[in-house]
């Protein structure tokens, strides 16, 4: 099932970022891909490893030898990685890969998030966002959207995505029935958004690409 944006740009509430925090860059990390948050270390994709961090002290506390070329996710127990045309489900604290699928084809994937049981997939050039189910990669939903989609999250029942097109990028709060735009949070100029998750208190976590950072930036206020 595919749905359609209904695009209202000049409805939605627009808001300046709140960069709270950077980290970064890492050691021997030179470009953040995907990023997620379990609950009390922050993970980021970096390419040919996923590190974990502490937000209180940015200080890096694991390292996971994987493929991780695009997004990120946590269950509440395992990590998701995008690696290449695989998305590996890995076990946090032993870094071995218990189960993987099919990435999806195309679309160039970049974010990735899970909620509602299932994975949730951003493809940066088909410009779309996909509900895929994390035991056989099947396409369940797809989301339209009329920008370049990089990271992908969900807060509470609100979809939002980041994105990236002409040295520009957002965060935005999309109708995950139809992909109409609701809110729009605006990066300063020059900072763009790879990965996205929000961590359940109020920030959300941004990936910077090749800036080597992760940023927080507050949820807007209405």
């Amino acid at each position: 099932m595919t749905s359609k944006p209904q695009r209202n740009l000049r409805t939605a509430a627009v808001s300046a970022a709140d960069i709270t925090c950077e980290y970064g860059p890492f050691p021997d990390a030179d470009r953040i891909h995907g990023v997620t948050f379990d609950g009390q270390q922050v993970w980021a994709a970096t390419g040919e490893k996923v590190l974990a961090f502490d937000p209180a002290s940015g200080e890096v506390s694991r390292i996971i030898e994987a493929p991780s070329d695009a997004g990120t996710a946590f269950d509440g127990t395992h990590l998701y990685q995008i690696g290449e045309d695989r998305i590996n489900k890995i076990e946090p604290s032993t870094g071995r890969i218990v189960h993987s699928i099919p990435a999806p084809d195309s679309g160039s994937n970049s974010g990735l998030t899970w909620a509602e049981g299932s994975l949730w997939v951003g493809q940066y050039r088909d410009r779309r966002i996909l509900q895929v189910d994390p035991a056989t990669g099947q396409v369940l939903r797809s989301i339209e959207s009329d920008r370049f989609v990089t990271g992908v999250t969900w807060v509470r029942d609100e979809l939002w995505h980041g994105t990236w097109e002409n040295d520009e990028s957002e965060l935005r709060q999309v109708d995950p029935t139809g992909g109409e735009v609701l809110k729009r949070v605006q990066m300063p100029d020059g900072v763009g958004v790879s990965g996205l998750e929000y961590d359940g208190h109020g920030l959300f976590y941004c990936g910077g690409g090749a800036s080597g950072k992760v940023r927080a930036v507050r949820y807007p206020k209405d």
